[in-house]
């Protein structure tokens, strides 16, 4: 039987938190804190998050396919996500990927970077290392679509600061990134009532979706959230 054999260990940046990347055959693993976060065979709900989000996309803009849609991913992985986005984007689209650990980055273009097909070097991928709160808080453009995948769902896994994204605050602020119509797509292992109602609140048009962890192959159920940007309330004016 074949062991795990280590390729690597890091820590996460700003944290004690240990990240390793781990090979057994043709799996690879990443855990954290010796909890596994991801492996390369087991991807169906990533793959969900993105296509959730374009199929809203491609509804919304099927008037006007010649749009250049910019589309922010929160959490690089193994790449899966990435991956799958830009195989719903058209040619002239822009996806954006915010890792803030460096070794997954450097893992991705090397070892395993394989697993997805090598979404990186697509040339309408682009990297950004550091934290996905940036491209949030000040982006360059208004992002059609925020996909985060950085942790285990509404509560921080690898980075406490990670729960900032999932607050009121947070949900506010990724909406005001959002072009009119625009999508964010939170993926989680599990479900959460009080978040689905947090992102109403927040001013998105909300529905939690059911996902297999291995897509058709079934596996455990996780939950994508898909929130659309709805137009703000119009003010009531009373009669004078």
């Amino acid at each position: 039987m074949n062991r795990w054999e280590l390729i690597e260990r890091t820590v996460v940046p700003g944290t004690t938190t240990e990240m390793a990347l781990f090979r057994r055959g043709h799996e690879l693993v990443i855990r954290v804190d010796g909890a596994e976060l991801m492996s390369s065979q087991v991807h169906g709900s990533e793959d969900a998050l993105a296509d959730l989000a374009y199929d809203v996309l491609d509804q919304r803009d099927g008037s006007n396919p010649q749009a250049a849609r910019r589309v922010l991913v929160g959490g690089l992985g193994m790449g899966h996500t990435l991956a799958a986005a830009l195989r719903r984007a058209a040619p002239q689209d822009t996806v954006v990927v915010a890792e803030l650990v460096p070794a997954v980055v450097r893992w991705n273009r090397d070892v395993v970077g394989e697993a997805a097909g090598h979404p990186l070097n697509d040339p309408r991928a682009r990297v950004h290392e550091g934290d996905v709160s940036d491209p949030i808080r000040r982006p360059p453009a208004p992002w059609d679509a925020i996909l985060l995948d950085v942790d285990n769902g509404p509560e921080g896994l690898t980075r406490d600061t990670n729960n900032w994204l999932y607050t009121p605050a947070g949900l506010s602020a990724c909406r005001e990134a959002l072009t009119p119509g625009g999508v964010l797509g939170v993926w989680s292992a599990s479900p959460d009532d009080a978040f689905t109602r947090r992102m109403e609140r927040a001013g998105f048009a909300t529905k939690a979706v059911r996902v297999r962890a291995r897509g058709r192959k079934g596996g455990w159920a996780h939950v994508v959230w898909i929130g659309e940007r709805k137009p703000p309330a119009r003010a009531v004016r009373r009669p004078r």
